[in-house]
């Protein structure tokens, strides 16, 4: 029985329009699922009180789960977080600086009582999938894709794995 009757909804948050590249896969695999998005960008630094009055509202606007991406310092899934009782979904963006190791520790390393799952540098799929996971607690239809999803990729290995063991015959 579905728990909530709402359609579930992921706000996607980018510090810079320059991430969007690494967001389109997460966009596309949401969309996939049947979750209805709404992407932004919105910066820690540059526009802080939109961020804030952003997350503080995003619940009274529908939203069940915030995915941020930042790079560099990182701060906005943090600053997010703050200000919002919804999970937020963190993806480190590779900048020119350290490959993204700074924006990675920028956002798992949240102090006590704020915190941020942190997928990998560039992780965009895997925190859509983390949100769709999320989301599956409440939205049973979401947890049935999730099974069909996870079938699929198991599929994909076994075939790859026939491909690999026909290779190995030819040598």
């Amino acid at each position: 029985m579905e728990l909530h009757q709402k359609k579930p909804k992921v706000a996607i948050v980018m510090g810079s329009d320059s991430d969007f590249p690494v967001l389109k896969g997460c966009i596309r695999l949401l969309k996939e699922f049947g979750v209805e998005t709404e992407v932004m960008v919105c910066s820690a630094h540059r526009t802080p009180d939109k961020a804030a009055d952003f997350a503080r509202n995003a619940h009274k606007n529908g939203f069940d789960v915030i995915i941020a991406a930042a790079g560099k310092a990182a701060h906005l899934p943090g600053v997010l977080a703050a200000y919002t009782p919804l999970p937020v979904i963190g993806i480190p963006i590779k900048s020119s600086t350290l490959d993204g190791l700074d924006s990675l520790l920028s956002i798992v390393q949240m102090p006590s009582g704020i915190p941020v799952a942190t997928v990998a540098i560039d992780g965009a799929e895997n925190a859509a999938l983390l949100a769709v996971q999320v989301l599956s607690t409440a939205h049973m239809e979401l947890r049935d894709r999730m099974m069909e999803y996870k079938r699929k990729l198991a599929e994909k290995v076994e075939e790859k794995n026939a491909s690999l063991k026909e290779r190995l015959m030819d040598l």
